[in-house]
């Protein structure tokens, strides 16, 4: 029980900021319909519920589970049984992610079921080559500089319309059910490394899980030959407050029915896993059942509130604002609404939990999260301001990637991998049912064009964090070593001390 109220109030302070942002917006500059608000306001409820339930059921089921599982793969000395199980895990997990279902519904030229299953595809492979790279204890650092330089490459014979979509699925594969599930894998698979380098091969899996997907999508851009289209999206007239709660009682069977079959392969999976191995105890295995339960309720609460109440206001907004004569606020209103938006990610306080355990409390929860924030207020500024302008995402992701690439040869391995988890983490089902309807309704109302100027902006949010977690880390190197040098100087100090007393004053002379 005490879990559950600790977890509503971090609930309550992830999302309160970024609903009192949207009142203070909807009664001074960018005034909305009544039923748009009352529905942002019912969705903020059902986000703070369900965000409490997600974090309690996923900390004692989906976590367990990917541990057990991690521990097991890292026994095996064969390579090819566990490369396989890898595969199957990644598709399945990536298939059943709410987060890339409302993605591919927004995105008008690729039928749902082809794009994602190629990025299924696309993850499994690479949760696979993670594994291979944990066994072979391959440089992370190596592997994403071979990769991004393989992506920046095809993006060259890619459509130029379909590469922000191929960043931005990227960033959404890595939500909820994916990120709790891998990061736990990566710390099962760690678990068999000794010393030092634990806590460095806990971290990557999500990072190149995340690249996978980038590189499926523009594979198929370029062999399936999509055409561009323009969004067809419609907000739902709502006039009365009964009209806005039929709304939500319409979707919630809905959305129930979607996670149902997101988690039935999850739940088979954890049944399969304990009879083969018998890992878990009896008593477990009930707490497991009813974490499993807790995370599904939570989503389906968290889905439904973001997709019903926030996407719609998100557009609104954005669409208002770019209307409107105070049209380059989109960039300061972006920055802000990015800085707390990020913080009511579900995965995100996974994300932080992990780090505070794996590290045993060197990297704070609050730091994370604070490097997370700006990290995101930065790039949803440069997103908005895409928007404005038209500049090409591909300038400023090669700028961004490389960047952060040169940064990670002077940082611990460790916070590379942290850095480069997170950027998968950030962009969750807040950005792609928030942030990317906030971009697109400011783009169709400029009357630009949303496939190349208001796509993007997850690839952005997943970018961002790469740079800031490791600068996090320099931070924290230069102010350990201030620590050190001081105590250094007070050790020495002392030893002068004791020097003076035993040469001057020596009652034994």
């Amino acid at each position: 029980m005490t879990h559950i109220f600790s977890s509503i109030k971090e609930a309550l302070s992830s999302v309160i900021p970024i609903a009192l942002i949207v009142m203070v917006l909807s009664v001074t500059c960018v005034p909305l319909d009544a039923g748009v608000l009352v529905m942002f306001l019912f969705g903020t409820a059902l986000l703070i519920m369900g965000m409490s339930f997600f974090t309690v059921g996923s900390g004692i089921s989906m976590e367990p589970l990917g541990d057990g599982i991690g521990k097991s793969l890292s026994k095996s000395k064969k390579i090819l049984l566990p490369f396989i199980i890898c595969f199957i895990l990644g598709f399945f997990i990536t298939v059943s992610e709410p987060d890339l279902q409302v993605l591919a519904e927004q995105v008008p030229t690729i039928p749902n079921t082809m794009l994602i299953v190629c990025v299924g595809i696309g993850v499994g492979i690479f949760l696979s080559i993670a594994l291979i790279r944990n066994k072979k204890e391959i440089s992370l650092r190596t592997l994403l500089i071979i990769f991004y330089l393989l992506i920046i490459g095809m993006t060259f014979l890619a459509p130029k319309e379909f590469i922000p979509t191929a960043f931005d699925s990227g960033g959404v594969t890595t939500g909820p059910i994916t990120v709790p599930f891998i990061m736990a894998l990566g710390a099962g698979l760690a678990a068999s490394k000794k010393g030092k380098h634990t806590g460095e091969h806990s971290f990557g899996l999500v990072a190149l899980s995340s690249i996978g997907p980038i590189l499926s999508v523009l594979l198929l851009s370029i062999f399936y030959k999509p055409q561009p289209a323009t969004s067809a999206y419609e907000i739902t007239n709502v006039s009365t407050t009964v009209d806005a709660f039929r709304q939500f009682t319409h979707a919630l069977p809905i959305y129930a029915k979607e996670i149902m079959i997101a988690f039935v392969p999850i739940v088979l999976l954890f049944i399969l896993f304990q009879l083969i191995t018998k890992k878990f105890h009896i008593h477990n295995v009930v707490k497991m059942s009813v974490g499993f339960l807790y995370t599904y309720i939570g989503l389906v609460l968290f889905l439904t509130g973001a997709n019903v109440g926030f996407m719609p206001a998100g557009r609104l907004i954005g669409a208002k604002i770019s209307n409107s004569s105070f049209r380059t606020m989109l960039v300061p209103i972006g920055m802000l609404m990015g800085y707390f938006v990020v913080s009511a990610e579900p995965a995100v306080h996974s994300l932080k939990r992990h780090v505070s355990e794996i590290t045993n409390g060197a990297i704070s929860q609050r730091s994370v999260g604070i490097a997370l924030s700006i990290g995101v207020s930065v790039s949803v500024g440069i997103a908005m301001l895409r928007v404005l302008t038209g500049i090409p995402v591909l300038p400023f992701l090669i700028s961004g990637y490389a960047l952060s690439l040169a940064i990670s040869f002077l940082v611990p391995c460790i916070y590379t991998g942290i850095a480069f988890d997170s950027g998968g983490v950030a962009s969750g089902p807040m950005t792609s049912t928030f942030m990317l309807p906030f971009a697109v309704g400011a783009c169709e109302a400029i009357g630009g064009n949303v496939m190349t100027d208001a796509f993007g902006i997850v690839a952005m949010i997943a970018m961002a964090p790469l740079i800031t977690i490791q600068i996090l880390s320099l931070y924290e190197r230069r102010k350990r070593m201030r620590i050190l040098k001081k105590l250094h100087t007070e050790i020495s100090m002392m030893q002068d001390d004791i020097v003076f007393f035993d040469v001057e004053e020596s009652p034994y002379e």
